[in-house]
């Protein structure tokens, strides 16, 4: 290990804990411990010198000789100044290494005898290089730890032995004390150098990492203290400019806003984006209150946000049944959606398109849907609508921009899954802005709606969840991809019984609430509302019959008010001119009497079904057909068709060609302003022709319906309910249709066929067998 000095040399002995003191270094010791304090007197009294070891532990307070290591250095106590607290301060100098032979019996102190250590290895060149690699290396920790100053490798620099070199590097090393002590063992010169030199290198390394963590810290509380330091600095700005929220007090009310709000993680990184634009926006930057503008919508929508559908079957029942009287296949299909919903769990929400005339409760059916389901209901008018944006609604970039109006529906109702009703679909039209209709495809098609793009959101939003309800008058106004996507539910028209029932259940109690009377107050009797159905009204739904009902009550409204005496106010059929004056329409407009050339038609309106009187005069003339009522094409059509039917029979009907040939044949339908099409008057047209030219009068009680082939075979016609309701309103006591119709009479009110006589006929003989009053003379 080294060569001895001087043998069995005899010092005081100070356990150091924490510190290592290596020869040529000098330090300043505070020493407490009494053991401690009785060996450097000892020391003074002798020759100042004394022999310096570590301990191995640093919690030892009072340490056995096990826990302190054999070799240590001596030091001479260059000074020594007792503190006030009782601790001992020596300043003490580095001379040699030693190593404890053995401790003396010494009880007052530690005494040990000892054997000075010398050091080996001679100078070679390997050592300089070692030196070198030792000084670069210790010249690349000082620039790193920042803790070592610049005079310090100076001086190291200066030193020759290389004994000494590694001694001093080591002392300014932050190293553990086992490291430490390993060096102060070493006594190989070489070896010493070449542990010092693995040693610098992992602290280098340490180091590196340390800076690298150092900056990556650092920059990030850079960044944070840079950026609350620019918030600072503007809201100083914007508050000197006259902004006294500011943008940045903006942004972070909208930034808690966002903490608070369900929104997906696509749109949460949109908004935040869109929040630091926001705040590096001028205050009077006009393009801020765009950002601010979209930022609220996003935050408005309800992304994640849906009811709990009410899936009780008899309940929802009760409310539609309590709600609307009739509407049997409407309900049916709603209480079928909420059964496989109720098995399926999820399910895409239907299309459903409710056709049928004004009136007959397509809107209110669809809030009542809502209710029954649990839902929220949202209608939007689709009337007039012509701009593809009102759909999808505008970029970003237009003034004034804002979403369409499905998004705007959905913001309304606050879920992602609503009753949503768009209401007069047949009524869109198109022009130069673009079409309406195609952008409803993918709202209302169940493949694409879950990715529903709207060109001011600009995100995708899910509209799968909603249940769509469309409402129209009539099918062939809806482009056919549109209605493909949907499921038409046809609402006919109300029977007068129905009417009835719906004037005593829902409209007549209605009107008392909203006009302030009592059941007591307003009496209004069964037969009275039969006249008010019959000859007040003329129409498939009911809302003109509640236009009646509420005006009876604003009329009693006012008796009762002017005469506080008069607090019941009784309406019957014999009073009811004096509230809403002279009868409106005659109760059946059949004929009163059978006529030459005068036939009751069947048609089908926007409105429901109507009657409609045909009427053939012969004029003399030269054969030519006149054609009066405001007719469309298509009803032209049929008219020239009956023409030629009846031409091509004119000798089975005993009529001669100088007929045809020297009279002018006039076809005239009354109520000329109102437009009129359809190919289902061929059948009406050709009996009345016929009825005309053979001077056999029609049966007033007949009305008829169908279309007709030049070969006078009947085809089938639409709209076979309507028609039909039509003539029960007027009268009618028989109705020829057209054979292939039978199978929709199923469809028809009890009410309505136990009253009528419905007649299928597959050819014109048959129609004239039925409608004329006496048989044709045939050849």
């Amino acid at each position: 290990m080294g060569v001895q000095k001087d043998q069995f040399r005899k010092l005081p002995l100070l356990p150091l804990r924490g510190l290592l003191v290596y020869p040529s270094m000098v330090l300043h010791l505070d020493v407490g411990r009494e053991k401690s304090v009785k060996a450097l007197e000892r020391a003074m009294v002798e020759d100042n010198m004394i022999l310096l070891c570590s301990q191995a532990e640093v919690e030892i307070e009072d340490p056995s000789t096990d826990d302190i290591y054999r070799i240590g250095t001596i030091a001479k106590v260059r000074q020594m100044l007792k503190l006030p607290n009782g601790t001992i301060r020596v300043l003490v100098e580095g001379v040699q290494r030693a190593e404890i032979s053995e401790y003396t019996d010494n009880e007052e102190y530690y005494e040990v005898m000892l054997k000075e250590l010398e050091e080996t290895g001679e100078g070679n060149p390997e050592l300089s290089a070692l030196m070198r690699m030792v000084l670069s290396n210790f010249e690349q920790f000082i620039q790193l730890s920042k803790k070592i100053s610049p005079e310090t490798f100076a001086a190291v620099s200066d030193i020759e032995e290389p004994g000494r070199l590694a001694d001093v590097i080591s002392s300014h090393l932050s190293l553990k004390i086992k490291d430490k002590q390993d060096i102060l063992e070493t006594m190989d010169v070489k070896e010493r150098l070449e542990k010092l030199l693995e040693l610098l290198q992992n602290e280098l390394e340490v180091l590196e990492l340390e800076k690298k963590i150092s900056q990556r810290v650092k920059k990030q509380m850079e960044k944070t203290q840079k950026e609350y330091y620019l918030r600072e600095q503007m809201k100083a700005i914007q508050k000197e400019l006259g902004d006294k929220e500011g943008r940045a007090a903006e942004a972070e009310e909208l930034r808690e806003q966002l903490k608070s709000t369900d929104v997906p993680d696509k749109v949460k990184e949109k908004i935040e984006k869109e929040i630091d634009r926001l705040e590096k926006m001028p205050a009077a930057s006009a393009e801020g209150g765009v950002i601010r503008n979209y930022i609220d919508w996003l935050l408005a929508i309800p992304w994640n946000k849906q009811t709990d559908d009410d899936l009780d079957i008899r309940k929802a029942e009760q409310i539609l049944d309590e709600d609307h009287y009739g509407l049997e296949k409407p309900k049916e299909r709603v209480l079928e959606y909420l059964a496989v919903q109720k098995l399926v769990k999820k399910l895409k929400g239907p299309i459903l398109c409710f056709v049928g005339p004004p009136g007959v409760g397509k809107t209110s059916l669809g809030r009542s849907i809502a209710k029954s389901l649990g839902r929220e209901f949202v209608r939007i008018s689709l009337g007039g609508v012509r701009d593809e944006a009102e759909i999808r609604g505008h970029r970003r970039t237009y003034v004034g921009a804002m979403p369409g109006r499905i998004i705007q529906g959905m913001k309304s109702a606050g879920t992602t899954n609503p009753v949503f009703l768009l209401d007069e679909i047949d009524k869109m039209s198109m022009d130069f802005r673009g079409d309406p209709a195609s952008a409803l495809l993918e709202v209302l098609d169940p493949e694409q709606n879950s990715t529903f793009s709207d060109h001011f959101i600009e995100l995708p939003f899910d509209l799968s969840k909603v249940m769509f309800i469309t409402t129209a008058n009539v099918v062939h106004n809806i482009p056919r991809p549109l209605l493909d996507r949907m499921e038409v539910l046809y609402i006919s028209g109300y029977t007068e019984l129905e009417k009835l029932q719906i004037s005593k259940k829902y409209l007549l109690p209605k009107q008392r609430e909203e006009h302030g009377l009592s059941e007591e107050q307003l009496i209004v009797e069964e037969e009275t509302l039969v006249k008010v159905i019959r000859q007040y009204t003329r129409e498939a739904g009911v809302r003109n019959l509640e236009q009646q009902m509420a005006s009876l009550a604003r009329k009693a409204a006012k008796m009762i008010v002017s005469d506080p005496d008069k607090q019941t106010i009784h309406i019957t059929a014999e009073n009811l001119t004096d509230f809403l004056g002279p009868e409106k329409f005659r109760y059946g407009s059949a004929e009163r009497e059978d006529q030459v050339g005068s036939v009751t038609g069947l048609a089908w309106t926007e409105v429901g079904g109507d009657t409609l009187n045909i009427e053939v005069a012969l004029l003399p003339g030269k054969g030519k057909l006149t054609l009066t009522g405001k007719l469309g094409d298509v009803m032209k059509e049929s008219a020239q068709a009956a023409l030629s039917y009846a031409r091509s029979k004119a000798n089975q009907y005993n009529l001669s060609v100088e007929m045809f040939e020297k009279n002018d044949i006039h076809i005239h339908i009354p109520e000329g302003a109102i437009p009129k099409d359809g190919p289902s008057a061929g059948i009406t047209m050709a009996t009345a022709i016929i009825s005309a030219l053979t001077n056999i009068p029609v049966s007033k009680d007949v009305a008829m319906t169908g279309e007709i082939t030049l070969r006078g075979r009947v085809l089938p016609i639409g709209g076979l309910k309507e028609k039909s309701l039509a003539a029960h309103r007027a009268g009618i006591k028989k109705v020829l249709l057209p054979k292939e119709n039978e199978k929709d009479l199923h469809e028809l009110p009890e009410s309505v066929s136990e009253h009528m006589t419905f007649v299928p006929v597959s050819h014109m003989d048959e129609v004239l067998e039925h409608a004329l009053v006496k048989p044709l003379v045939v050849s």
